[in-house]
């Protein structure tokens, strides 16, 4: 005979079901549900790359492998995520290492054009024709940077200003610093996503929460930062970034749960 869900398993479960699609929804029992990131010593096949660079397997965790040539983007294409929170375990190599989690990229990013390669000199900096090469991408919305655009990036990055360091909506919600941690350790980043609002948390503390109104968000500064326009999807896909040359950040653990009755 088979038994009936409970009440309170029953909306647990509609917490992350009612935003998820082709794929489980986190457990209805409390639990964390991990996202392979390995499978037979290679990036699980659920993950799709858009862009140039990679991810290689190092000790059962992926590590970011930048391109000269422009962003990549690690998309988890299985499934899209709505209401939950995700738990990103990381290691960057150094505090100006810089990546980034996106979440609630919509469904055109699996789609996305691929786009011009940016040019470099021999040192590795940007020509002219380099740097235009990447603002046509960020206005055309190419690659990667169709994420940037409809989705939102959780920054991974030390050393930045409030609104683009570690822990914030990048360039829409500032975060508070980090706590203290010893150089190349792993850290937990934990990203609520309830409703339009995004919190983020780091070690256990607060540092940035995002209310969802675009509108009345930060002003766009700068080509590289996401426009306000597109309306993002509550329920969209997960993506992990890699950036420029030397940008070196692990990701050992990723997972899913409901907004509440998970442990930290």
């Amino acid at each position: 005979m088979r038994r009936m869900i409970s009440a309170t398993a029953l909306l647990m479960l509609i917490a992350c079901a009612a935003g998820t699609a082709r794929g489980q929804a986190p457990q209805a029992n409390g639990e964390w549900r991990s996202i392979p990131l390995v499978e037979n010593g290679k990036v699980a096949d659920e993950w799709k790359f858009i862009g140039y660079g990679d991810f290689a397997v190092v000790d059962g965790a992926i590590k970011t492998e930048p391109d000269a040539r422009g962003l990549g983007l690690l998309v988890y294409a299985k499934e899209k995520f709505g209401d939950c929170r995700i738990k990103v375990v990381y290691r960057s190599e150094g505090p100006r290492s810089n990546s980034g989690v996106y979440v609630r990229i919509d469904d055109g990013v699996l789609d996305a054009a691929k786009p011009a390669p940016a040019e470099r000199t021999p040192d590795g900096k940007l020509t002219a024709k380099g740097e235009a090469n990447l603002k046509e991408a960020s206005e055309k919305e190419q690659g990667p940077w169709y994420a940037v655009h409809h989705g939102f990036e959780v920054q991974i990055v030390d050393t930045a200003d409030a609104f683009h360091r570690t822990g914030s909506v990048y360039s829409l919600a500032g975060a508070e610093p980090a706590p203290q941690s010893s150089e190349g350790s792993w850290r937990t980043m934990i990203i609520t996503l309830k409703g339009d609002a995004i919190a983020v948390a780091i070690d256990g503390k607060a540092v940035s929460e995002f209310d969802g109104d675009l509108a009345a968000a930060r002003e766009r500064k700068i080509w590289h930062e996401p426009k306000r326009e597109p309306k993002r999807p509550r329920s969209g896909y997960l993506g992990l970034q890699t950036h420029d040359p030397g940008d070196v950040v692990s990701f050992k653990e990723i997972a899913v749960g409901p907004l509440e009755g998970v442990q930290k």
